[in-house]
């Protein structure tokens, strides 16, 4: 299948999931990550969930991330040049659900550099076993990830299992460290 085909595909497939389903498959893959060895970092950026397009809850993490008292980031995203920009998320952070249903800080809090980030859970639809991954094809987390260190940790969060055959990846397209899914997790790298 084609990204066009794959993409229809696994926004069935997801639209299909009860909420029930949804929060049960989100607090698995909250407890996966806890399998990692990842959690030895500072500053870790998270995706906050478009709820009506049935994405994974990243709540379970958000707690993971407080109990252990990690520096959490989360992004705003600028639709005209797909580019997102990055901040702090405290307990002064106004969040603000955009026009696409996405939940982002107002940018008066405290704006923090791709370089400085270590770990990133980057949503998806669907990877592979190689770590290519297959979003809504705007490119957002593919320019946010070329600006990250090399090092940074880039893991995937699915409800789906990774796919055996390959995602055809562009030449900009970055992929991913780790895959958790609700059945487990995949080391890439």
């Amino acid at each position: 299948m084609n990204k066009k085909e794959l993409r229809k595909t696994y926004l069935n497939l997801r639209k299909a999931l009860s909420d029930n389903q949804i929060e049960q498959y989100s607090l698995q893959i909250s407890n996966w990550a806890l399998q990692l060895d990842i959690w030895q970092h500072s500053n870790y950026h998270i995706f906050l969930p478009i709820t009506r397009q049935k994405e994974i809850n990243t709540e379970y993490l958000l707690h993971v991330l407080q109990g252990k008292d990690k520096n959490i980031i989360v992004s705003k995203s600028n639709f005209e040049n797909f580019r997102m920009k990055h901040y702090l998320l405290t307990d002064q952070t106004k969040l603000i659900v955009n026009s696409y249903g996405i939940p982002e800080p107002d940018e008066k809090g405290i704006s923090i550099s791709e370089e400085s980030i270590d770990v990133v859970f980057v949503p998806l639809l669907v990877a592979d076993k190689n770590g290519n991954r297959l979003g809504y094809g705007k490119g957002f987390y593919d320019r946010f990830l070329k600006k990250c260190r090399p090092d940074t940790l880039k893991i995937g969060l699915s409800f789906f299992e990774p796919l055996e055959s390959t995602i055809d990846a562009d030449i900009h397209d970055i992929a991913l460290d780790y895959i958790i899914y609700d059945q487990g997790f995949l080391i890439i790298h």
